[in-house]
């Protein structure tokens, strides 16, 4: 696990998030400085995310096709990468090989 892997000094909320009856299942965590972070895995599938707040999404092992709010065109994306969502949109996913993330706020 390479030293951009590994986030010290947080405080991890316990509880899962599951979205869409378990295809989706992250926890969230604050850094030292209260950034807020969550960390999780998506199975395969088709499903389609809002945000609230501008969000990256970093990959960490999968591949998966995205398309975001108003786009026709579909971007493939896969571990070692992310993609960027604004705030106040959504995106569609389809997820073609189970996929790690971490996703970044604000």
């Amino acid at each position: 696990m390479s030293a951009a892997n590994v986030y010290e000094n947080v405080t991890l909320d316990p509880t899962p998030n599951v979205y869409f009856d378990g295809a989706c299942v992250s926890h969230t965590f604050h850094l030292a400085d209260g950034t807020r972070k969550s960390a999780g895995v998506i199975f395969p599938a088709t499903l389609t995310f809002g945000t609230a707040a501008p969000e990256v999404m970093e990959l960490n092992a999968g591949r998966c096709r995205v398309r975001l709010a108003g786009a026709e065109e579909w971007t493939e994306h896969g571990a070692g990468e992310s993609f960027s969502v604004p705030g106040d949109s959504s995106f569609d996913i389809e997820v073609v090989e189970t996929l790690g993330y971490v996703c970044h706020y604000g």
